[in-house]
């Protein structure tokens, strides 16, 4: 007999995190632990982590679904994918949790060159939306550490001010030395977006997230077919759950890339369908966590190392957060690595 139970966990930033739906100072989690009833020392851990105005699981009753997922572990063992794919960010906890235990609850669910520090994740270094000091000072805090890749927020401040960071850097490092992308979160209509499209790719960027708003199927189509630089989907994923309907969007938009975040696409299951799709379709794809703490990067991290893909992932170390949980991943020289175990968290 397995039991359960779960917590929430509020994080907070240690500097304020603008993005394009405003600026958020701290971001709500939960840990859902289950365990066989005869061994409780043995706790599989996972996490649900909510970003605000984005993730389905956003609710307010968010709280009494995870205390009946809970009161329901044994029936969910078997058959929780189709009953929470409304709860994208629950289900992964479960899906995380169950491989915890499954392999010892040692926040090791995924053992490999990875996990024993043999092996690192080539990641973008992100650069958050603010003033156009702070981000220069963030660029060149990740260009010291080693990145080889940076990812900018835009659309948040004035669109010539982040081209003009943009085109400096592209002007001291070549698109061989440092590759650029950009994510707009929707920040662009559909009438504007052609115009932004094409002075970004006078910058040799590598690639664009979601342009316009998700949503737009016929309007995002159409300006995949004739854009002149890569778009990578990731809001336009949200939400969606069935195989067949994954089809449908990435068929009718015909996308450069989607970018997965199991957090928001409903865990690792989840995603390798979204995966399958997407490579019988000739679309590139990347990973990348949403804000989770070092827990859920911990089980994203090990995921990510399995799927082989060469590209760098979006993944960071939650250094973002002052009061983030104890973590053997460290950054290197724009890699992610595993440094040492850490004693699973109680």
């Amino acid at each position: 007999m397995l039991k359960a139970s779960f917590r929430p966990y509020k994080l907070i930033f240690n500097a304020p995190g603008g993005t394009s739906r405003g600026v958020l100072t701290e971001k709500p989690s939960w840990f859902i632990s289950v365990w066989e009833e005869k061994h409780p020392e043995k706790k599989g851990i996972g996490e649900c982590s909510v970003l605000p105005k984005l993730s389905p699981d956003d609710r307010p009753e968010i709280e009494a679904k995870l205390r009946e997922v809970c009161q329901n572990i044994n029936a969910l063992r078997t058959n929780f994918h189709a009953s929470l794919a409304p709860w994208p960010a629950i289900r992964f906890a479960l899906e995380t949790a169950f491989l915890d235990l499954q392999e010892g609850a040692k926040k090791i669910l995924f053992p490999g060159p990875f996990t024993k520090g043999e092996k690192g994740i080539p990641i973008n270094g992100l650069i958050w939306m603010g003033s156009p000091d702070e981000m220069k000072k963030q660029i060149a805090e990740k260009l010291k550490a080693g990145f080889h890749c940076l990812k900018m927020k835009i659309g948040a401040i004035d669109f010539e001010q982040e081209y003009q960071i943009l085109k400096n850097l592209r002007r001291s490092y070549h698109s061989d030395e440092l590759e650029l992308r950009v994510d707009a979160n929707g920040a662009f209509s559909f009438a504007e977006a052609p115009v932004m499209l094409e002075r970004l790719a006078n910058l040799s960027i590598h690639s664009i997230e979601q342009p316009i708003k998700a949503g737009q199927w016929q309007e995002m189509a159409r300006l995949c077919e004739t854009t002149p630089l890569p778009i990578a989907l990731d809001e336009e994923l949200i939400g969606i759950t069935d195989v067949e309907e994954k089809q449908k969007m990435v068929s009718t938009i015909k996308p450069q890339y989607i970018i997965l975040k199991p957090s928001l696409t409903g865990g690792f299951r989840a995603s390798e369908e979204w995966i399958t799709i997407a490579e019988k379709n000739d679309v590139g794809w990347w990973i990348t966590s949403a804000l989770e703490s070092n827990t859920g990067l911990n089980a994203i991290a090990q995921w990510t190392s399995t799927l082989n893909n060469s590209l760098p992932q979006g993944l960071g170390t939650g250094q973002v957060f002052s009061n983030n949980l104890d973590s053997p991943l460290k950054i290197r020289k724009g890699e992610l690595w595993t440094e040492k175990q850490v004693s699973p968290q109680k």
